[in-house]
């Protein structure tokens, strides 16, 4: 079992931003979703999480390793998937892997064959093995960089922003494959979309303004809302009377018609009872935390 220790963890730049407050998380094997608006500093967490940056105090520890003292430990045994990666033009599938676990210290020959040829089968791309990566869809592009994370056997894989621009078919499989993947590793998916919080995750934090907000399991989150969730349409001048009198943490539009939700203890009149989500725990939180 992996384990990722956050202590009491603040990161102030030489400007005097503050992006990280006071933040302190226990995380093992499975996935953890990190959820917040762009800007919410979780860029900043995993840079220090990984060692990129060392924190103003606080400390990262993980599997009994400091990562201040020590960032070549959790390196060495990091997988990472950012958001958008270039590839080398004219270079297949195969070729870019060969080149990244050369990179990543896989010294072997025999080793780097065996273990690009067992992820790209693992990622479904072995039958576009020779094909150049540049030319794959988006989906498939997504596939490789997961089956480079996971080159050198990591421990701890951080994935950022995943399934941005996928189709539905796409991010179905995708997700798939990164379920198949947290059971063995730490998997931490940082990303602003409630629905891959939804899916993937069994443990989640709410982070924004560098602050962790609220954290937990999806569904003991969501049960803390039952009976508090009302929504109603109205008309766009009456917004503001509503917005002064009910505490609205959501409003979207539904074939042209302007919806609220709200939260209440009680049951407003002309409003009717919503079966909670997880984005109404993600909007709530944010608007408890403005």
């Amino acid at each position: 079992m992996n384990t990722l220790s956050i202590n009491n963890l603040n990161l102030i730049y030489k400007n005097g931003y503050q992006a990280v407050k006071d933040i302190s998380l226990e995380i093992s094997n499975g996935m953890f979703g990190l959820l917040g608006p762009n800007g919410a500093g979780k860029s900043s967490l995993m840079k220090t999480i990984v060692g990129l940056q060392k924190p103003t105090s606080g400390t990262v520890i993980f599997n009994g390793t400091d990562v201040s003292k020590n960032p070549d430990y959790i390196k060495q045994n990091l997988g990472f998937l950012p958001q958008d990666f270039g590839v080398y033009p004219k270079v297949s599938a195969y070729d870019l892997l060969e080149h990244i676990a050369v990179l990543k210290g896989i010294s072997s020959r025999t080793e780097r064959k065996e273990q690009i040829l067992n992820l790209l089968e693992k990622v479904n791309l072995s039958d576009f093995r020779k094909k150049e990566v540049h030319t794959f869809s988006g989906g498939m592009k997504q596939r490789f960089g997961v089956a480079q994370a996971l080159l050198g056997n990591p421990k701890i894989i951080i994935v950022d922003e995943p399934t941005a621009g996928l189709d539905p078919e796409e991010r179905n499989r995708f997700n798939s494959l990164l379920n198949d993947i947290s059971q063995e590793v730490i998997v931490i998916l940082s990303t602003h979309l409630v629905e891959d919080v939804r899916n993937l995750c069994s443990e989640m934090a709410v982070m924004n303004k560098g602050q962790i907000l609220r954290q937990g399991k999806p569904a003991e989150l969501i049960s803390e809302l039952e009976n508090r969730i009302w929504s109603r349409p109205i008309n766009q001048n009456e917004l503001e009377n509503y917005s002064s009198s009910h505490e609205i943490i959501s409003r979207h539009l539904i074939e042209r018609e302007l919806h609220i939700t709200i939260f209440s203890e009680e049951k407003p009149k002309d409003f009717s009872a919503v079966n909670p989500l997880l984005e109404h725990v993600y909007f709530y939180t944010l608007t408890q935390n403005p």
